[in-house]
């Protein structure tokens, strides 16, 4: 029998690959190693979710100082540091990552840091030394995109961004995914001048319709800017900073260019195509229902296979993995109602088929509930939420629900339970709301939209 240095080599020790890691050694007592040249805890603790989180509740605190006043709190003006924001922000991700540390070490899992690379299907050189193993998992992820046009060298993307030394006073963002659309919403309220440039017509492309016009209405009523339907043709250094130069004729000056344009899976450079296993032209890694390449022995999990890019997604795809090859149950992920946010303000929380993927299948009712949340009643705030229902006629299944608006992340998750088990919309009418909260709406709406089929 051949002996291996290791039953599994994991490369990329983001949440996917620590959730791997560990479940294969502390659950199923196999010898893995876990490979990464960056931080561990990959991009969503470090670079992503989690500080771009706390961000948005540095951002959220601009307004919570306005609203208060409405309710009889009186305070002097308040003054924002960015520094201060920034160092706690890191002194958090430097525990999270001491506590992904601990949890690997506890499991046994064998640290390993420096780049890895396939030699061949059961060898990883990491800097030169070479570390055989039965199975490889690649989880390395993705990186931003950018695109090669003049002047791109100058431009941050959402990595630095979250680094500044100062905080700027004007910022053009390109872009008009929900890393684009989070970040301007984070720069807005902590009072940098936003202008935000989009190819297409509208934000978030893929969403619900509704969803995306209600969400540019909102972000539009708070001053950010959008170029809607142009493009970057170059960038250009200034005394003052840079200059936005578009297709339509049209320049922006501005402190500071950011771009948040889409990622690519992290696969090229890893040998992965030297041993047999298929990538396709955007850089995704080919894999099967079980998370399997094209070469028998080697498993890939998480943004890595540009399936669905969800944090989430990948610590379950992480554990389909393991249940698969070393719990005796072969197990695919489950991709269907899987709830999504965006942490923008005001945020998105969603689930389940948009209206127009709901009418590709077959008639559907649709019902919609705008209003001003209660909290800002007293405070005379300008903003509105709205909430969405889509539902199969013939089976009163409900398909998706949709909610721009305060804690629509928070609400979307216990609606995303009901989307799961199969709920109807008689079955959501019959459960009684909780008075007075926003999430009733999702349960007293009654009235159907007007019938387009």
């Amino acid at each position: 029998m051949v002996k291996y240095d290791f039953d599994l080599i994991t490369i990329g020790a983001g949440s996917g690959g620590v959730r791997a890691a560990r479940m294969a050694a502390g659950g199923h007592g196999k010898r893995v190693a876990i490979v990464e040249n960056l931080r561990t805890g990959g991009t969503c603790v470090m670079r992503g979710c989690v500080p771009k989180k706390l961000l948005v509740y540095s951002a959220h605190f601009g307004h919570d100082f306005e609203d208060s006043a409405g309710y009889g709190w009186m305070q002097g003006e308040p003054v924002f540091n960015w520094p201060i924001l920034i160092a706690n922000k890191n002194a958090e991700l430097e525990r999270l990552e001491s506590v992904y540390h601990r949890l690997l070490r506890n499991a046994g899992v064998t640290e390993i840091a420096g780049t890895g690379r396939l030699a061949d299907a059961h060898t990883v050189e990491v800097d030169g030394k070479s570390l055989t193993t039965e199975t490889i998992l690649i989880a390395t992820g993705g990186w931003p995109t950018m695109p090669q046009i003049p002047g791109i060298e100058h431009v941050i993307t959402s990595n630095e961004a979250l680094d500044l030394d100062a905080l700027p006073k004007h910022i053009v963002i390109v872009g008009g995914g929900y890393i684009a659309v989070e970040f301007a919403g984070i720069f807005n309220a902590l009072g940098t001048e936003v202008h935000e440039i989009i190819r297409a017509d509208m934000i978030l492309r893929g969403f619900d319709e509704d969803i995306r016009e209600s969400l540019r209405d909102e972000m539009t009523a708070k001053q950010i800017k959008f170029h809607s339907g142009t493009k970057v043709e170059r960038i250009e250094k200034t005394n003052q900073g840079f200059t936005v130069n578009l297709n339509a004729s049209e320049a922006i000056a501005t402190e500071l260019v950011m771009y948040a344009t889409g990622r690519t899976p992290n696969s090229r450079g890893i040998g992965l195509g030297e041993v047999g296993a298929e990538i396709d032209d955007k850089g995704a890694v080919v894999v099967d229902a079980y998370s399997r390449t094209t070469v028998d022995n080697i498993y890939a999990i998480g943004d890595v296979t540009d399936r669905m890019n969800l944090t989430p997604v990948a610590i379950e795809e992480a554990m389909a993995f393991v249940n698969t090859v070393y719990g005796g149950e072969p197990t695919a992920m489950d991709y269907v109602n899987v709830p999504s946010a965006v942490f923008s303000q005001p945020p998105v929380g969603t689930v389940g088929l948009t209206e127009d993927q709901a009418r590709e299948r077959g008639a559907i009712d649709v019902y919609m509930s705008n209003f001003r949340p209660m909290k800002y009643t007293l405070s005379g705030r300008d903003e509105s939420s709205m909430m969405k229902i889509i539902v199969d006629r013939a089976s009163d299944r409900v398909l998706g629900c949709h909610m721009v608006g305060v804690d629509a992340p928070e609400i979307i998750q216990g609606i995303s339970i009901a989307l799961k088990a199969g709920a109807t919309k008689a079955q959501f009418d019959a459960t009684v709301g909780i008075h007075p909260t926003a999430a009733e709406e999702f349960v007293t709406t009654h009235k159907k939209l007007p019938d387009d089929d």
